[in-house]
């Protein structure tokens, strides 16, 4: 078992706090990651750009001209794509980019990024990470004991603690079930809850 700091509200060290190896101590797989990683941005892709076939555009149901004896290229409608105001040849269609890679690798992924974390001292773990009452200028003092001026993922599982946490520049708030390897990645360290980590042992520790 690997060991980091534990901390309390205050920014104080109140001793050390116990990882499962097999979550947080780990050999990353950066394959696996990027994997993960291009899944996750592919889901978040709208795909709602469209253009209209030949099918779509009103009108043209009418011959434009009869078939023969006027010199031009004989024409069934004036919608074609061959034509102004036709319809588009193989356009882009509103469709979802989502897909899916399996379960394990995307357990693979994230615990490849949370060990890097703990294993460059990114990742710091909070006794009691919870605030009497929201209040965005207390998770700042907070963050600034415990030395964060970049951005930061707080995972917390107080409500209290998330709103004070969300109207901060470069810090998200999430609870355990919505860590994501992007996040993960996105984010210069992990301020935790000590309730939160073994949340994510139980998840992650047999997969």
């Amino acid at each position: 078992m690997s060991k980091v700091a534990l901390y309390n509200v205050e920014g104080k060290q109140v001793g050390e706090f116990e990882l499962n190896d097999a979550v947080f101590g780990i050999t990353p797989n950066e394959a696996v990651v990027h994997e993960a990683v291009v899944m996750q941005l592919a889901s978040l892709r709208r795909g709602t750009v469209g253009v209209k076939t030949r099918a779509m555009v009103s009108g043209g149901g009418k011959k434009p001209f009869k078939q023969k004896g006027t010199g031009r290229a004989r024409a069934g409608s004036s919608r074609s794509p061959l034509w102004r105001h036709g319809g588009v040849i193989f356009g882009p269609q509103a469709r979802s980019y989502a897909y899916t890679i399996p379960r394990k690798k995307r357990r693979l992924a994230m615990k490849s990024v949370l060990s890097d974390k703990v294993a460059s001292g990114n990742f710091i773990v909070v006794e009691d990470l919870k605030l009497a009452k929201p209040s965005t200028k207390d998770m700042v003092q907070l963050l600034n004991k415990l030395g964060v001026d970049r951005k930061a993922l707080v995972v917390t599982g107080c409500s209290d603690a998330v709103l004070s946490a969300r109207n901060i520049a470069g810090v998200k708030p999430v609870d355990a079930e919505g860590v994501n390897v992007y996040d993960v990645l996105n984010h210069d360290k992990i301020v935790i809850s000590a309730e939160q980590v073994r949340k994510i042992e139980e998840v992650l520790a047999d997969a």
